[in-house]
C-alpha cells in the first residue's frame, strides 16, 4: 500500500517539477522577446518609429485614464466606459455578430453538404470557385451595400468565420466511420435524420469544435483588417493613432485584441471541455 503511495507521490512531483520548467521556459522566452524589443527601440531613430516596452506599456495604461462614450446599436442608448474598453465594445458590436452567424451558418452548410451526397454534387463547384476569395476582398461590396459601420464589418467577419467552421464541419461528417453508422444501423438506427443526430454529430464535434474555436481568432485579424477602412473599433484606432505617428498607442490597442482574443480563447477551451467531457 505504502508503495503505492510513494509512486504517485513521485509522479505528482515530476509532473509539477515538468510545469515549472514549461513555466520557466515560457517566461525566459518572453523576457528574451522583452529584451530585443527594447534594443529595437533604443537603436531606431526616430524613436517613435519602434516605441519602447515601457512607452507602449505607459500607452495602454492611458486607454483606461479618460472615458468615451460609444452608442449600442440597435438599442441606440449609450454607454460610458474606459476609452479602451469603448473601444473594444465597438468592436465586438460587429465581430460577435458576423462570428456567431458565420459559424452557425457554416456548420450548417458543412454538416448538411457532408452528409448528403446530391447536395454536395450541387454545391461542390460553387464551393471551390467561392472558398479562394478572401474576406477582406468582399471589404468594397460591405462598403457599397451597408456603408461604413457596424453592419458591414459584421458582413466581413461573417465571411470568415462561415468558411472556417463551413470546412470544420463538413471535414467532420465526411469522417464518420462506416463502421459507426453500420452499428447504428444494427441498432435500429434507420432514418437519415436520426442517424446524423445521434452517430454522425457526436462524432463530428470534436472537428466541429476545432473549426470554431480556430475562427474566434481568425476573425479577429479578419474584423481589425475591415475597421481599418472606417468601421468604428479597435482596428479604426489602431491606423489612426498611426497617422498621429502615436505608434506607442497603436501597440496599446494591439496589446488590447492580444487580451481580448486569450480571454476568449481561454473560455471556449473550458466550455469545449465540457460538451467532450464524454470522451
Amino acid at each position: 500500500m505504502s508503495l503505492g503511495t510513494d509512486t504517485d507521490s513521485d509522479a505528482l512531483v515530476a509532473a509539477a517539477e515538468g510545469d515549472a520548467k514549461r513555466y520557466l521556459r515560457g517566461c525566459g522566452g518572453l523576457l528574451a522577446f522583452l529584451l530585443v524589443w527594447w534594443v529595437g527601440a533604443t537603436t531606431t531613430q526616430p524613436s517613435y518609429l519602434v516605441p519602447s516596452p515601457l512607452g507602449s506599456a505607459r500607452a495602454f495604461l492611458d486607454l483606461f485614464a479618460t472615458s468615451t462614450a460609444v452608442v449600442v446599436p440597435v438599442w441606440g442608448s449609450s454607454l460610458t466606459l474606459p476609452t479602451g474598453l469603448a473601444h473594444l465594445a465597438e468592436t465586438l458590436f460587429h465581430y460577435v455578430p458576423g462570428l456567431l452567424v458565420g459559424a452557425g451558418c457554416g456548420i450548417g452548410l458543412g454538416l448538411t453538404m457532408g452528409w448528403n451526397g446530391a447536395l454536395d454534387d450541387w454545391l461542390r463547384p460553387l464551393v471551390r470557385v467561392l472558398r479562394p476569395i478572401p474576406p477582406l476582398a468582399w471589404v468594397v461590396f460591405a462598403i457599397v451595400w451597408f456603408g461604413i459601420g457596424h453592419t458591414g464589418a459584421a458582413f466581413i467577419v461573417f465571411v470568415g468565420a462561415f468558411w472556417i467552421n463551413f470546412y470544420g464541419a463538413y471535414g467532420g461528417v465526411e469522417g464518420v466511420s462506416s463502421d459507426l453508422t453500420d452499428a447504428a444501423s444494427t441498432l435500429g438506427v434507420e432514418r437519415d435524420l436520426s442517424m446524423l443526430k445521434l452517430v454522425a454529430l457526436p462524432s463530428a464535434a470534436p472537428q466541429v469544435l476545432t473549426g470554431f474555436r480556430t475562427s474566434i481568432g481568425r476573425c479577429w485579424m479578419i474584423v481589425v483588417g475591415a475597421e481599418l477602412f472606417g468601421a468604428p473599433g479597435v482596428g479604426y484606432e489602431i491606423i489612426n493613432a498611426s497617422n498621429n505617428l502615436a505608434m506607442a498607442t497603436s501597440v496599446a490597442y494591439m496589446f488590447l485584441i492580444s487580451l481580448a482574443f486569450l480571454c476568449m480563447d481561454v473560455g471556449f477551451r473550458l466550455v469545449e471541455r465540457r460538451v467532450l467531457a464524454w470522451r
